[in-house]
């Protein structure tokens, strides 16, 4: 997006948020402080700097996104992402690029409707996940957040 219209960013900008904000994975890193006590600050700077990655580096595709991602997923919050969510944000934001710098205000309405249908799903699995639970454990335990890879070395170390 070359020179942005202010309105085409602001509708990025939105669906930026919602995207990220729908993101179990990042939501579920800032939840069990994978990132530090500077978590949701880190959160918030990857809004920022997803604004400019795009609006910096014209046509980006899907596996360019999706590296950046993991990369500050690993950086900045100790987590490796393999529930192949990585794919589906960074389709999603490449989509909502595509139509906000195309000026499709519907589309980006209507992505963003969606999303946030995903909003009341992503609350109640955050608001049940428990550090440092078993994945095997039986059926009706509450689910338990992912471990951080230093969480799993740890572990190997001290088993060891």
């Amino acid at each position: 997006m070359a020179a942005p219209g202010v309105e085409a960013r602001a509708l990025f900008a939105e669906g930026v948020r919602a995207v990220l904000g729908g993101w179990a994975a990042l939501q579920l890193a800032v939840a069990q402080g994978f990132g530090g006590p500077q978590g949701p600050e880190k959160a918030a700077w990857l809004n920022s700097a997803l604004l400019d990655f795009f609006t910096q580096n014209a046509d980006l595709e899907q596996e360019e996104v999706e590296d950046f991602l993991a990369e500050v997923m690993d950086n900045e919050f100790d987590t490796v992402v393999e529930d192949g969510s990585l794919q589906q944000v960074s389709r999603e934001l490449v989509t909502l690029f595509a139509r906000a710098r195309g000026g499709d205000v519907g589309g980006v309405g209507a992505a963003l409707g969606a999303l946030a249908r995903r909003g009341p799903a992503l609350a109640a699995a955050l608001a049940t996940a428990r550090p440092g639970g078993d994945p095997q454990s039986p059926p009706g335990t509450p689910p338990t957040a992912p471990r951080s890879p230093r969480e799993r070395r740890e572990e190997e170390e001290e088993e060891e």
